[in-house]
C-alpha cells in the first residue's frame, strides 16, 4: 500500500503542513518535531510524490533532454555535461532519443511539456518552422545544444563550425596537400552546410580546386566513413588528404584506407572533428578539431537553470572556443 503524507502526519501526531515543511526543508520547524517526523518517514518508508509537489509549487525540478542518438559517443559526452550540472542544481533529467527524426522530435517536445518539465534542452539537426513554433509556444524555457538555429531567436550553445572547418582544411593545405576530400554528414543540416562553407572557403583562398567527387555526404557513422574511403580510393585522381566532419566517420575513413593497403599518414592525411575518445583509440591517433562536447552540455544546462530561475542572462547565444589538436594521422 502506498504511504501518503496523511499517514506520516497521523503516526507522528503532527499536521500535514508540518510534514510538508520538513520534506521541503523549511526551517520553521522545531528540531524535536523535525527529528520525530523524519524518524516516522523512515519507519513508514514514505516517498514524497514529486508530481503532487510540482502541482503545488508549479515546479517539478525536472528537465527534458532530447538527443538524436544516445548511443553516440558525441551525444553521450554532451548528456554527461547536462547531467552533472543538473545534479549540482538539484534537477532530474528525462532523457529521450529522437533518431534525428523531425516528427519524433516534435512529438517528444509535446510529451516533455505534458510531463510538466521545467525546461528543455534540445539537440537535433535543423530547426524547422514547426520546431520554432513549438518552442515559441512552450510554457517553459528551451536551450539548444550543439544545434544551429537559423532563425537566430533561440538560446543556444555551439562552437563556430565554419571557422573550425576552415582551420582544419587550412592545416591540411599548410601540410602540402592540394587534393583534399571532405566527408560530411547530412547535406540538409545547417551545421553540415557551415562546415562545408569553411572547407570551400579555405580551398578557394588557397587557390585549390574544389572537386565535386571529393565532397561526400552521408551520415556521421563509422560505416559511412568506410564507404567514403572506398569511393575516394576508386577515383582515378585520388585525394592526398581527407577532412571528416566527425571522429566516428574519420575512424571509418582511416580503417577504409588501411583496408585498401594504403597508409595513414604516409599516403593520405586524415583530420576528424569533435575530439571524442575515439580520436585516441584509433591507430594512428587522430588529428582532430576539439569540440568541447561535455562543456557544451554543461553550459547549456547552466544557461537553462538561469532561465528557469529567472536569473539575468547576458548572452543567450553562447559560442565556445575550439582548437585543432595534432596527432599521428597527419604528417
Amino acid at each position: 500500500m502506498t504511504i501518503t503524507i496523511y499517514d506520516v502526519a497521523r503516526e507522528a501526531n503532527v499536521s500535514m503542513a508540518t510534514v510538508s515543511r520538513v520534506v521541503n526543508g523549511n526551517p520553521n520547524v522545531k528540531p524535536a518535531t523535525r527529528k520525530k517526523v523524519l524518524a516516522t518517514i523512515k519507519e513508514l518508508g514514505y516517498r514524497p510524490n514529486a508530481v503532487a509537489r510540482g502541482l503545488a509549487s508549479k515546479k517539478t525540478t525536472t528537465v527534458g533532454a532530447i538527443i538524436p542518438d544516445i548511443s553516440s559517443i558525441f551525444f553521450a559526452e554532451l548528456a554527461r555535461g547536462i547531467e552533472d550540472i543538473a545534479t549540482m542544481y538539484k534537477y532530474n533529467i528525462i532523457l529521450s532519443n529522437s533518431d534525428q527524426n523531425k516528427d519524433k522530435e516534435l512529438q517528444l517536445i509535446n510529451t516533455m511539456l505534458e510531463k510538466q518539465v521545467d525546461g528543455i534542452i534540445f539537440m537535433g539537426g535543423n530547426i524547422s518552422e514547426e520546431h520554432a513554433d513549438a518552442f515559441e509556444s512552450s510554457s517553459v524555457p528551451v536551450v539548444l545544444a550543439a544545434t544551429y538555429d537559423g532563425t537566430d531567436t533561440l538560446a543556444s550553445v555551439n562552437i563556430d563550425y565554419k571557422q573550425a572547418a576552415y582551420e582544419a582544411v587550412n592545416y591540411l593545405i599548410e601540410k602540402g596537400n592540394d587534393k583534399i576530400a571532405f566527408v560530411s554528414g547530412h547535406e540538409d543540416t545547417m551545421i553540415d552546410r557551415l562546415k562545408e562553407e569553411g572547407y570551400r572557403q579555405a580551398m578557394q583562398e588557397a587557390n585549390k580546386q574544389v572537386i565535386d567527387d571529393y565532397i561526400l555526404h552521408g551520415d556521421y557513422s563509422y560505416h559511412y566513413g568506410l564507404k567514403a574511403a572506398d569511393k575516394l580510393l576508386k577515383l582515378e585522381d585520388k585525394p592526398s588528404a581527407v577532412f571528416a566532419a566527425s571522429d566516428e566517420m574519420a575512424l571509418g575513413v582511416v580503417h577504409g584506407i588501411q583496408d585498401k593497403g594504403y597508409k595513414v599518414p604516409e599516403d593520405l592525411d586524415v583530420v576528424g572533428f569533435d575530439n571524442t575518445r575515439l580520436a585516441t583509440m584509433v591507430r594512428p591517433t587522430l588529428t582532430t578539431i576539439v569540440q568541447p562536447m561535455y562543456d557544451i552540455g554543461a553550459v547549456a544546462m547552466r544557461l537553462l537553470t538561469k532561465f528557469m530561475n529567472k536569473e539575468e542572462v547576458d548572452e543567450k547565444k553562447v559560442v565556445l572556443p575550439h582548437r585543432l589538436i595534432e596527432r599521428d594521422s597527419t604528417k
